[in-house]
């Protein structure tokens, strides 16, 4: 065990016996509700009814028993947040107005939006939007309620390339968003080298979207973050499902290990090493594209081409006693391409194996107390490994070139919650974080070695102050975020607010704004790094050559709500600074320069949302206005690689007690390229390229649709029968190109989207 490792598990003992020694000096009096209630039962005569999951782990002190039942439960409310409903004489109803759950002190955001485009899908009142797939409806070409592409039907998102792993929020890239998987953070993000989520959506109960005014406890993410979470009850009962579709076989079992304990368990395997459906072909097929596993050298023959991948997710959660919980959380996840490339070298047929790998395993402890009625705290400590490798056999010069990406970090988090009063609560914390990422390039004829590791460490205090009046009109936010990145004794401010005030029953105004930093992105040295699959890989800044990204953001919303309407408008200016040309992509004239500049985005996001009865219907359009700057090209501006200028989605759902089908329609305006200049397109053998992206793709197209079944094995079990068509008019639509010089001739290199692609499942639940 290192020395950070040692360090971390001392932190976490010393804190939990601290927890466990206090417990005993706490004020004396407090007792947990569930016991308050019964006592108001016998001395009143009445009945509470209320979920257990709602109320355990509250603990007051007793209302005097000289108080009537009215002013008892006054009191109650007062310091709980619950609200009463007495039914009958002898009956009363307990309601968690402020969704109050255990280790909640910390009033949690409430809906503003419900059913922002179906159900499950809720807009909140600190401007983020929730995705709860225990109470998901179905949106179009989606059958398993996969994480990653979920949240692309928002306006304002989408994938330039159709990828999981290139998800642009508001223009950013996709290095730029924060992805967190029950506060963990993960730097991989999907399968098939990012063509489906690689998130199993059977333990992944809940989705955050933040685009804006991000509470101060988050670091990273200057485009937005994605926070995932496993369900946070302990489950009584026995559950699970196993499932199959043309891609994978996957299983979720909940099982409660005893009534203070679940864990829950899900894993996926591909299916391509026993059958290869059509599904499996497009999406290798895809992945593959202009790349070295698809086409070699005249002379080489690729052959053997196989694809796999699994994931396996933990979820353990241990309720110690009614004031402190326990849960750990694991998840290991793997891709392997394997291809033979095969040529007659000296009159003899030789082959060899290329192979590329990428894998993230990471495991998190988050240990939360409740001290009283006003405090609570949490510890959350995390390690997350991400290594891509690739091995390259050139079986010509009898060469093996290898190259390696590895990223491993640590983090640990102390918070504390603090309850004022019934308007106001604030929230502390510390926050450490260690990264270290090294880069590996290994060639065997001739000898070659480089193998460069650098780290960085960054602490950070953070403060948020949370008000919500009492008539539920205003929520406000506001916090400040210090870090301290020692390698470079920086230190930087970040001040975060969030601001929403409901005008009327049907109008509420939100107004959003934000300071982040970022010391991780991903660059492409060579467009052909990693068999040219996975070229992209991870470092960390040096404060040089490489800057610190910093982002400021700010937006101002008006959304109405009424008789089953909602229209949403949003407009945006986000600036980050510190952005290289290497992580941008660029396939033109600067695809060999370094050099760091930044990039400028105002937009416009509008939703329009009917409802009636089983029917939804939603139209959103987006506005972008992207441009880079940098000072040190022949051109200090001009659009960015992803200004998607126009973005229209169009969404139909149709949704009864068994049947769901839905159908959308995707469009966006073009992706911006840079053509050679016409009539003088090579000069002194380089390629000359015109003004940079002022140029664009042909226009973008895509039409989906899917449907659900659901029914009944038994009195125990139910199926779920689902079929989606991706792409149904199989339209070949353009997401790159690029040029090179072949004898003395320019040649366009076209990167294709997948065509019309179709999936069903099956699954059981039990």
């Amino acid at each position: 065990m290192g020395i950070k490792s040692r360090l971390l598990l001392l932190v976490l003992t010393l804190f939990i016996a601290f927890s466990f020694s206090l417990n005993a000096q706490e004020e004396v009096g407090a007792k947990p509700l569930v016991e308050i209630f019964k006592v108001l039962e016998q001395q009143y005569s009445v009945q509470f009814n209320y979920a257990e999951d709602r109320v355990e782990g509250i603990l007051i002190k007793p209302p005097s028993l000289e108080l009537s039942l009215k002013k008892a439960l006054e009191y109650i409310e007062e310091l709980t947040g619950l609200s009463f409903f007495i039914v009958s004489d002898n009956f009363i109803l307990v309601n968690a107005n402020n969704k109050t759950l255990f280790f909640k002190l910390q009033s949690l955001p409430e809906v503003v939006i419900s059913s922002y485009l179906v159900k499950g899908i809720n807009k909140l009142n600190d401007g983020s939007f929730q995705v709860d797939f225990s109470n998901f409806d179905i949106l179009p070409g989606l059958i398993d309620t996969d994480v990653l592409q979920t949240i692309q039907a928002f306006p304002g998102i989408l994938s330039s390339n159709e990828t999981v792993s290139n998800i642009n929020i508001r223009g950013g890239t996709h290095d730029q968003n924060l992805i967190l998987w029950d506060d963990i953070k993960m730097y991989q993000s999907g399968h098939f080298f990012g063509l489906i989520s690689m998130y199993n959506p059977q333990i992944t109960q809940e989705v955050s979207l933040i685009k804006n005014g991000t509470e101060t406890s988050f670091t990273d993410g200057v485009s937005g973050t994605i926070s995932m979470k496993t369900e946070q009850k302990i489950n009584k009962e026995f559950k699970g499902s196993f499932g199959a579709n043309f891609i994978d076989v996957n299983g979720f079992v909940d099982v409660p290990v005893n009534e203070n304990s679940s864990l829950q368990f899900a894993a996926r395997k591909s299916i391509s090493d026993v059958l290869e459906t059509p599904t499996y072909s497009n999406l290798f097929d895809r992945i593959s594209q202009d790349t070295e596993v698809e086409t070699n050298v005249n002379s080489i023959i690729n052959s053997d081409k196989t694809f796999d991948f699994y994931d396996v997710s933990l979820r353990w959660i241990y309720k110690i006693n009614d004031k402190d919980k326990l849960q750990l959380n694991f998840i290991n996840v793997d891709n392997e391409l394997m291809f033979n490339e095969n040529a007659m070298v000296n009159s003899v047929e030789e082959s060899r194996q290329s192979n590329l790998t990428q894998n993230s395993i990471a495991g998190g402890i988050n240990y939360n107390r409740i001290w009283n009625n006003k405090w609570q705290s949490s510890l959350e400590i995390y390690e997350t490994d991400y290594k891509l490798k690739a091995i390259n056999a050139n079986i010509i010069d009898n060469q093996r070139f290898l190259q390696e990406n590895v990223v491993s970090e640590t983090s640990l988090k102390l918070k504390a919650n603090y309850k004022l009063n019934n308007k106001l609560q604030l929230r502390n914390g510390y926050h450490f974080v260690e990264t270290k990422v090294t880069n590996l390039n290994d060639v065997d004829v001739p000898v070659f070695r480089q193998l460069v590791s650098e780290v960085v460490r960054t602490h950070a205090l953070f403060s948020q102050l949370k008000f919500k009046s009492l008539n539920r009109k205003t929520n406000f936010n506001f916090g400040l975020r210090y870090n301290y990145i020692d390698k470079f004794r920086k230190h930087l401010l970040e001040p975060r607010l969030s601001f929403n005030y409901k005008i009327s029953d049907a109008f509420t105004f939100e107004a959003l704004g934000e300071m982040k930093h970022q010391n991780t992105s991903q660059i492409i040295n060579f467009q052909n790094d990693f068999l040219g699959i996975e070229k992209r890989r991870w470092q960390l800044s040096n404060d040089n050559d490489i800057p610190v990204l910093l982002s400021k953001q700010i937006s101002v919303g008006i959304n109405y709500t009424s008789k089953g309407w909602l229209v949403s408008t949003e407009s945006y200016f986000k600036t980050i600074d510190g952005i290289t040309t290497q992580s941008q992509g660029f396939q033109n004239q600067y695809e060999f320069i370094r050099t760091s500049g930044s990039y400028d985005v105002f937009g416009l996001d509008v939703l329009l949302r009917k409802h009636i009865k089983n029917f939804n219907a939603w139209l959103s359009y987006s506005y972008m206005n992207n441009d880079y700057t940098f000072n040190s090209l022949p051109e200090n501006s001009f659009p960015s690689n992803y200004d998607i200028t126009h973005a229209i989605t169009f969404g139909t759902a149709y949704v009864s007690s068994r049947f769901k089908v839905s159908s959308g329609l995707n469009w966006h305006s073009g992706k911006p390229t840079t053509n050679p200049s016409n009539g003088h397109e090579i000069v002194d053998n380089e390629i000359n390229f015109e003004a940079t992206n002022t140029s664009k793709l042909k226009s973008y197209l895509r039409l989906d649709v899917s449907a659900l079944y659901n029914f009944k094995l038994g009195k125990k079990a139910n199926a779920n029968l689902g079929i989606s068509i991706w792409n149904v008019l199989d339209r070949s639509n353009e997401v790159n190109n690029f040029f090179r010089i072949n004898d003395d001739a320019i040649n366009e290199v076209r990167q294709s989207s997948l065509g019309i692609t179709p999936n069903a499942f099956f699954r059981v639940n039990f």
